[in-house]
């Protein structure tokens, strides 16, 4: 019921809207141009605050899930850089390696199984 009242308000700003821009257009040309330009200017800035204190910081569950599995395949996947080994630096490098195999054996996957639908497969047969 209350759709129905405001309607030909609506009508009525916007025809009056459309009257007020050609009259303009064809009146003052220069002086819409450059109000035009400030109006998307005074917006773009607007928009840039609320981005920037807003919608920046809020990211999705997916996003921060993603990132902190980014995280630690890099972690785990490190390299050290190519250079000059000592004889003490291979030695401890093979007792890590040792260490390491010994600990992967005991620690679990970092991988998690994601259950599917498997029981609700549709019967093509009734098709």
């Amino acid at each position: 019921m209350f759709r129905h009242k405001l309607s030909p308000f609506i009508y009525l700003l916007i025809g009056l809207a459309v009257l007020g821009f050609g009259t303009q257009l064809f009146n003052n040309t220069a002086s819409l141009l450059i109000n035009l330009l400030l109006m998307v200017a005074i917006g773009a800035v607007i928009f840039g605050i609320i981005y920037y204190f807003v919608l920046r910081k809020r990211t999705s569950n997916d996003i921060k899930k993603y990132k902190r599995a980014v995280k630690q395949s890099k972690m785990k996947y490190k390299k050290e850089q190519p250079g000059k080994q000592t004889v003490t630096q291979a030695v401890k490098k093979n007792s890590a390696l040792i260490n390491k195999r010994k600990d992967s054996k005991n620690r679990p996957s970092h991988l998690r199984v994601i259950d599917g639908n498997k029981q609700k497969r549709k019967n093509r047969a009734s098709f």
